[in-house]
């Protein structure tokens, strides 16, 4: 299939500073979103190492007889691990951290995420969160502790149970993903997601063919709403 791609970071009203950092590997063979914190130097950082790692291992392995759900993985514990490494060579760095998900096609499709950094598939008019969000609430929803509408303003719906840059991260989610010709891929920072519903960025999808026009759409309507983090939004078609 032919792949069109684009990507757009901004960041936001509020925030003087962008700790996003995407990827899109120019071959489109991978695309990466990651959403950094811990204060202003900490979060640019981990975003950039996490992306930079991440694009490292993968361009230099990608003919290697690794599978790739292992290729991936292991793409992310590097990751982890250079971060952690920053973060005791950097001691004013040491709450840094950053989420992450990751687009791969090689044998086949695949994704990969730690924290609430998503991907959604839009497959003719019906969008489809594709990643589990590693936080708090989506926890609470799954066991019925609250509801979807009660998450979106929970005080609690930024904490987040798994990141990169943790000595005790124990598990890094790599899924195949379910593509198909027509499909619409969307990976973004919770700076979009916190600001529109599902049902806003699958009206923003649809409102153009244009991937650039739909990119920068999605942005502008985050900021619209209030555009309080940064908003990084990656787009593929697959023709």
């Amino acid at each position: 299939m032919k792949l069109n791609f684009t990507g757009l970071s901004d960041p936001g009203l509020i925030r003087s500073n962008n700790q996003d950092y995407h990827y899109i590997d120019p071959e489109g063979r991978f695309f990466i979103v990651a959403d950094g914190m811990g204060g202003h130097a900490g979060g640019e950082e981990a975003s950039r190492i996490a992306t930079t790692e991440i694009q490292a291992y993968l361009t230099s392995n990608w003919d290697a007889p690794e599978p790739s759900p292992k290729l991936l993985e292991q793409a992310l514990w590097r990751a982890n691990a250079a971060i952690v490494q920053d973060q005791q060579s950097h001691p004013e760095r040491a709450d840094m951290g950053t989420t992450v998900v990751v687009v791969m096609f090689r044998d086949e499709s695949w994704c990969a995420h730690v924290g609430d950094s998503r991907l959604y598939r839009l497959r003719q008019t019906q969008l489809e969160q594709v990643t589990e969000d590693h936080t708090w609430v989506a926890r609470a929803i799954q066991v019925g502790d609250i509801t979807a509408e009660e998450a979106r303003i929970h005080p609690f719906r930024h904490v987040l149970s798994r990141c990169l840059g943790r000595e005790d991260l124990h598990q890094v989610d790599v899924q195949p993903l379910d593509v198909k010709a027509g499909d619409r891929l969307l990976l973004c920072s919770d700076g979009l997601t916190e600001e529109l519903a599902d049902s806003a960025i699958a009206d923003q999808l649809q409102q153009s063919s244009v991937l650039e026009k739909s990119a920068h759409s999605l942005v502008e309507a985050a900021k619209q709403q209030g555009g309080h983090d940064n908003i990084t939004v990656v787009l593929v078609a697959l023709e």
